[in-house]
């Protein structure tokens, strides 16, 4: 690998991330709030640091092509750095005054995930209300794709960059070149982050709560500018704007591209499509069910707890209007395994994915089916495409490698003095980018009091679920770093 490319590029990302602070700058400017300072120095130190990198490290003569090796390296240590330059503000303000807590909020909203260790949101300034919020957006479709639609500009092949962050098993390019294609994703997400504000206005949101959640909506990050998050709008018209773009936010952004430019068939084609939402309609029914025989004698209030908290936990946003630490042990399973399953491939959402699930159901029923058909040649396929044997290989080695690291995970936390539902929860929420759990860590508390090396943990599993496991994992092998 080569030193200087990777320098040089990740000079270019400190430096537009810097710049991306201006506008809770611009916001605290404008409430007059002391948060001020805090985002200005941040900008300096991040941006500084960035252009004194990209500076010392340019390339007058030649284009740099960056290697599959030296993309990895560059996305994970994008993120890494991202969490650790983002979590100034809220260390140099005050917010966090412990290095560990500002790193793992941060960590928790550029991976979308919603784990907090904030107990007092509503008395904090706007700055760091809006700060908060926009790291789960630009998260959302991943920091390295917008510096993958800039960086061309600065003489920086996107390639590598876009095959180590793009989620799922199936990487669909839009355009012919990976900068058009970052631009385009990019251009869908913020049409549709727009068009969603606009519904949360007409709902009596004041512009800054409307600002805030659709950036948390479309990010599936969940952070939330009120302590009981969309609880505290007791309003069946936010929930249901907010079930509906959580949807679409779960769903690949292909889909959306290509229903934007007219392409209506391919939707109806795509059997992931079909998987995830009927997934959302067999849970919903199913918790439905069980709240309005334990729990809930209505049976529409019981329908619109289970439809916003499917919504919420299956696209991995955390949203929360209800605290299901408290409901009934099946729904609590129910919420558990779809923590598991998550969102589309191409989409914001965390967790393993539904067309890796729909994959791996495919290749038992096709194991079943040799076992009555033992010479017969049957193939898995995905709407009409026949799935390649290496990328069956590889989701089945990404399960693998999930379970072992929820395993991992779950058994160093319980070494900490956690109970068993809490260290698996945990892990869970955070493998899968969820949020809130179960246990100790339940949606109406935050993670404030977990142990300083739980913390560290969790943020570790944060990472590799935001970068779908192989694009953190593969920096620990030693064949990576051999020449």
């Amino acid at each position: 690998m080569k030193a200087k490319p990777i320098f040089y590029t990740m000079g270019a990302f400190l430096f537009i991330l810097g710049l991306t602070m201006l506008i809770p700058l611009a916001c605290a400017l404008f409430y007059g709030e002391a948060d001020g300072w805090s985002f200005l120095m941040s900008i300096g130190i991040t941006s500084g640091t960035g252009g004194v990198l990209y500076l010392t490290f340019r390339q007058r003569s030649q284009r740099i092509v960056l290697s599959h090796r030296e993309g990895f390296l560059i996305v994970s240590a994008g993120w890494i750095l991202a969490a650790f330059f983002g979590g100034l503000p809220y260390w140099i303000h005050g917010t966090l005054p412990s290095l560990t807590d500002a790193y793992f909020e941060t960590i928790s909203g550029f991976t979308t995930t919603g784990a907090t260790v904030i107990n007092k949101i509503e008395g904090l300034p706007h700055g760091i209300l809006l700060w908060r919020s926009m790291t789960q957006w630009l998260g959302g479709m991943g920091i390295i794709i917008l510096s993958v639609a800039v960086l061309p500009f600065l003489g920086v092949g996107g390639r590598q960059l876009f095959k180590a962050e793009v989620p799922g098993p199936l990487k669909d390019k839009l355009e012919p070149r990976i900068a058009e294609t970052a631009r385009s994703l990019w251009m869908v997400y913020v049409i549709i982050t727009i068009v969603g504000f606009i519904f949360l206005l007409f709902g009596g949101m004041s512009v800054f709560d409307a600002v805030n959640h659709i950036f948390c909506t479309m990010a599936t990050g969940g952070f939330s500018t009120k302590d009981t998050s969309v609880a505290w709008f007791n309003s069946a018209y936010i929930e249901g704007v907010l079930v509906v773009f959580m949807i679409i936010a779960g769903m690949n952004f292909t889909l959306h591209y290509k229903l934007l430019t007219g392409d209506f068939k391919t939707f109806g084609r795509d059997s992931e499509a079909r998987f995830f939402l009927g997934t959302i309609l067999v849970a919903t029914l199913l918790i439905t069910l069980d709240l309005r025989l334990n729990l809930v004698a209505d049976l529409a209030r019981a329908f619109r707890y289970a439809i916003f908290q499917v919504s919420s936990i299956i696209t991995t946003t955390g949203f929360t209007t209800e605290n299901f630490a408290k409901w009934p042990a099946f729904s609590q399973i129910v919420l558990l395994l779809l923590m598991f399953v998550g969102g589309s491939a191409g989409s914001t959402g965390g967790a393993i994915k539904c067309v890796r699930i729909l994959l791996v159901l495919k290749q038992g029923y096709r194991e079943l089916y040799r076992l009555i058909h033992p010479h017969a040649v049957v193939q898995v396929k995905l709407g009409q495409e026949t799935i390649p044997p290496d990328v069956m290989k590889n989701v089945l080695g990404f399960f693998v490698l999930y379970l072992c690291i929820a395993i991992v995970a779950t058994l160093a936390m319980s070494s900490l003095g956690l109970d068993m539902i809490t260290a698996f929860a945990s892990v869970a929420t955070t493998l899968g980018n969820v949020g809130p759990g179960l246990g100790l860590y339940h949606p109406a508390t935050t993670y404030s009091e977990a142990p300083a090396v739980g913390k560290w943990i969790l943020s570790f599993c944060m990472l590799a679920g935001r970068l779908e496991i192989y694009t953190v994992l593969v920096l620990l092998t030693p064949e990576f770093w051999k020449k």
